[in-house]
């Protein structure tokens, strides 16, 4: 996770999910969610995400819904076909408002 200034713009703070996001491995980006709850926005990147579980999604998903709560913008990088394919399968796509799909 690191952090983009701008200038005039508040700090992001950028947080990349890995390529494995499962939560049985995913530590790491439990406490770069929850680092990001205070800060005035968050984007998160999950271009390089190969394997997505239920677990991991509702995570997001609750990170998202607290962190807007907080004031904390929430914005994505960009969403592997995984990622979007995964929170379509399981309803969350609107939740987690995922990005548009770009074309190839």
């Amino acid at each position: 996770m690191g952090s983009k200034r701008g200038r005039g713009e508040p700090t992001v703070l950028e947080i990349g999910l890995p390529a494995d996001c499962r939560m049985a491995a995913q530590t790491a980006l439990l406490a770069d969610l929850l680092g990001a709850l205070d800060a005035p926005a968050a984007r998160i990147d999950g271009r390089a995400v190969e394997r997505v579980d239920t677990a991991a999604l509702q995570l997001l998903t609750l990170f998202r819904r607290e962190a807007l709560a907080r004031g904390c913008a929430v914005s994505w990088q960009g969403a592997s076909t995984t990622l979007r394919e995964a929170a379509d399968t399981l309803g969350l796509a609107q939740a987690l408002d995922l990005p548009a799909l770009m074309p190839a």
